[in-house]
This record gives C-alpha cells, structure tokens and sequence, in this order.
C-alpha cells in the first residue's frame, strides 16, 4: 500500500485491531507497518510515535465505548440495555480497556454510559444522590460482573472441581441445587438475572 493511500484511521484501525486480538505488548512500528504493507516511516508521518499512537488509539476506543443507545420502552428495560451494552463493551475489547486503564483514562472512558444511565435515572424519577447511587451500582454491577468472568476464563484448571465439591450430601436436602452449582455458571444468564434484580429495587426504592 502506498504511503498516499494510507490514512491515519486505517493505521489506528489496525492497531486497535492488533491490541485486541495480540494486547498492547504486540503493537510495534515495525509490526503495524509490516501489517499495512507500507514503511514504518509512513507509519510515524500519521501517528507520530508509539506514544502518541498510543494515546491516539486511547481516545479512538473511549469514543467507541461512547456509543451507546438505550432500548426499551419501560425504565428497567432501558437500563437493562445499557448495562448490556456495557458489558458486551468490555467483554468485547479486554485489551483496549486495560490500556485506556493503564493511561488513567478509566472514568474517562466510563462517561458516556454514566450520563447514559442518569438520563434513565432522571426519567424514573430519580435524583441528587440517590440518582448517583443508581448510577453506581449499575456500572459496579457491570464491571464486576466482567472481571468475575475474565478471572474465570484465565484460571487454572480447579482441583477439586465443582462436581467434587457439590456432591448430593453437599447441599443438604437439595440434590438439584448439588447438581446446578456442580457446573459452570451460565454467564450470560446469570449476568441479566442478577442486573434485573438490582435495576427493579434500585427503581423502586429498594436501594437501602
């Protein structure tokens, strides 16, 4: 490709894309110019250096993590579609966020779906600081809910396992429930059963 037929967003584009699928540590001039098929000094005529491609790919991902649009037509089910939109965000692009992390960029890139979710707040009535504590723990929610299945999904193989650790005897005088937590969460659905739940009290008062 030629230098002339290069632009700026196709270089951070293959970056971005390039952090995504190898993390930050694969991202070098030289690999991202070999990628494009161009020179490296094509690359640095664009972004500058790794620094402020760096930073450049930082604020290209917190507006990317800026789009989002509530769907529903009650309160919770807005809500709900935000946190997750949220989630499928963060679940999305692991690497990016931990460097837009790493460049203390964190409540930046958080914004839009907090301003998101005091829209929501607003419009159910919500507000001062019992809107902030919705606002909160809706993204706490999400977050956590993020990292409990990222730090699933890398750790080691569990000795005993859950089928190990929840034999029948082990819940008592439910077997079922023995056999349910003896297998791997359903992340998805335990992620909606437990954000429901929390954005229903929240709405309703519920919040303590």
């Amino acid at each position: 490709m030629a230098r002339g037929a290069l632009s700026r967003e196709e270089v951070l584009a293959a970056a971005a894309e390039l952090v995504k699928r190898q993390g930050p540590g694969a991202l070098t001039m030289r690999g991202l110019a070999a990628g494009l098929g161009t020179a490296v000094t094509s690359i640095y005529w664009h972004v500058g250096g790794r620094e402020a491609l760096l930073d450049a790919l930082v604020e290209r991902t917190v507006a990317d993590l800026g789009e989002i649009r509530p769907r529903g037509r009650t309160p919770e089910q807005r809500v709900v579609s935000v946190a997750r939109a949220l989630r499928r965000q963060l679940r999305d692009h692991p690497h990016l966020v931990a460097l837009v992390h790493e460049r203390g960029l964190t409540d930046r890139m958080f914004l839009p779906a907090q301003q998101a979710l005091v829209r929501e707040a607003h419009a159910a009535g919500l507000r001062g600081g019992r809107a902030a504590e919705f606002v909160r723990a809706v993204q706490f929610q999400v977050v956590g809910h993020v990292l409990v299945e990222r730090n699933r999904e890398r750790a080691p193989a569990q000795h005993p396992g859950g089928e190990e650790l929840w034999r029948a005897e082990a819940a008592g005088d439910d077997p079922a429930l023995a056999r349910a937590l003896s297998r791997p969460p359903a992340a998805d659905r335990l992620f909606m059963t437990s954000v429901r739940a929390l954005v229903r009290g929240l709405l309703a008062g519920d919040g303590g």
